[in-house]
């Protein structure tokens, strides 16, 4: 598997478009296959070789850095764009076919089965929680992509028919070509408008995941969701469609091949909630009151999601359940961070889309003091502040940019305009109720205050510690 990918490498003039964590991991695996090949590495870092300790030794790379880093594109044979780099502002059409990734070129030279998720929110806990399942029922299976861990780090150690859990991006996905084995669509909410020229543009990115799939795949999507609905159409896969409104109609869309029409009712299940129960079809797989830390309707949702796939693998579902009923809330993601002075503190720090704060809000039911504040990215908040006029929460802290936006439209009396993380930490701990909960949730970006959510994370959970 190793050697069809070097060789669609190998005396091709490739270039590393972006040199982060995935562009290491690329260059990597080309050097220690192609040691006399030249690289091409193009980064907007000015001192790229001077910074980086792997390339400092390599007289066979040619850099190309700064602003001019996006120029002369077409002089290569292959693109390996890191996810982070957007083409927003350029054309692309000469060479959109020449542009890769690591997890497409998996899915095209290394004979494994994929299991690929991706959704505006909820894919690293669905993508840990299906890796799970899947690890303790014996399968031989790994996790990587956008979870934090490049394909490239990991595929020497790939083996024939092993299964790979694929938590995939809008950004790793928008020049892909081709379809994971089992597609999960969670969910489609405004997010990265300032990657893309366009919220159109960004969840039809989205829609590569089950794109290009075969008869003989599954998807599985969110049919509550209604950008979802009117993206879905054509499926050639078995189509699973899960809902939290009752058992979903049949689905409408239909193929058309040379002007016959091909009935597909066959291929399509539901899998969905009604009465506090999951059925798959009429089948009854789990009872929503089960015990689990995964708190909330939207990682019930989730949780459906994986319970499909237990079903498809036909995996034993009662230690699918069990296996569920364990699993810890990942980091930053509704996270217990703890109760200090009385007050219960939560990070949600991953709440960057006005859905993810509304849907935090509504699993802790009691939220006194909720945190918000980032990057502006041109995400529409009205629905999200007419939400927050109509809710209890007491005491609203806003931090720059979109915070400080929000909070002239909020009619709620107690509302405190703040500028850094120790700020609305100092005021969340003066002003919560005690034994109530104190959110942060930011409904905004990270970058440009902090570098990642991590890191915001991090901070929060640092500050609220500290007596």
């Amino acid at each position: 598997m190793i050697n069809d990918l070097i060789e669609y490498f190998k005396n091709k003039k490739v270039l590393i478009l972006g040199f982060g964590r995935e562009g290491q991991s690329t260059y990597k695996v080309m050097r220690k296959y192609l040691k006399d090949q030249k690289i091409y590495i193009a980064d907007q870092k000015e001192d790229l070789q001077a910074t980086s300790k792997i390339l400092q030794n390599d007289n066979n790379v040619e850099l190309i850095c700064g602003e001019s880093y996006l120029e002369n594109l077409e002089s290569y044979d292959i693109i390996m764009k890191s996810p982070g780099i957007s083409f927003a502002k350029i054309d692309i059409k000469k060479y959109a076919h020449k542009i890769k990734s690591q997890l497409e070129l998996l899915l095209e030279f290394f004979n494994v089965f994929t299991i690929g998720i991706t959704g505006t929110k909820g894919k690293s806990t669905t993508s840990s929680l299906i890796y799970n399942v899947l690890k303790k029922q014996n399968v031989n299976c790994m996790l990587l992509g956008n979870i934090g861990i490049p394909a490239f780090d990991y595929i020497d150690k790939l083996k024939d028919n092993m299964t790979i859990v694929l938590e995939m991006s809008s950004h790793q996905l928008e020049y892909m070509k081709l379809s994971p084995n089992i597609a999960i669509l969670l969910n489609i909410y405004e997010e990265h408008l300032d990657h893309y020229k366009s919220f159109e543009e960004y969840a039809e990115a989205k829609c590569n995941i089950f794109k290009y799939q075969k008869s003989s795949d599954y998807f599985l999507y969110n049919a509550d969701n209604e950008t979802i609905n009117k993206l879905v159409k054509n499926i050639k896969a078995k189509e699973y469609k899960v809902s939290f409104k009752g058992k979903p109609d049949l689905n409408k869309n239909t193929i058309y091949l040379n002007e016959k029409q091909v009935n597909n009712t066959s291929k399509e299940n539901r899998i969905y909630l009604n009465e506090n129960k999951v059925y798959l079809n009429n089948k009854f797989i789990y009872d929503k009151n089960e015990p689990r830390n995964l708190i909330g309707d939207y990682n019930l949702n989730n949780i459906m999601f994986v319970l499909g796939v237990s079903e498809i693998l036909n995996l034993n579902l009662n230690e699918t359940i069990k296996i569920i009923s364990q699993f810890k809330t990942l980091e930053h993601r509704l996270e217990l961070v703890g109760k200090y002075d009385d007050v219960i503190y939560y990070d949600n720090s991953i709440g960057t889309v006005p859905m993810a704060t509304i849907e935090a809000i509504e699993a802790l039911k009691e939220v006194n003091t909720l945190i918000i504040g980032g990057m502006d990215r041109g995400i529409d908040y009205t629905y999200f502040i007419k939400y927050l006029n109509n809710s209890n929460i007491n005491n609203i802290i806003c931090m720059p940019k979109t915070g400080h936006d929000i909070a002239k439209k909020l009619k709620k009396e107690k509302v405190y305009i703040v500028n850094t993380m120790e700020e609305a930490v100092e005021t969340a701990k003066k002003v919560t109720e005690k034994n109530k909960i104190c959110l942060l949730s930011p409904t905004a970006a990270s970058y440009g205050f902090f570098k990642n959510f991590e890191e915001k994370g991090n901070l929060y959970k640092k500050l609220v510690k500290e007596s």
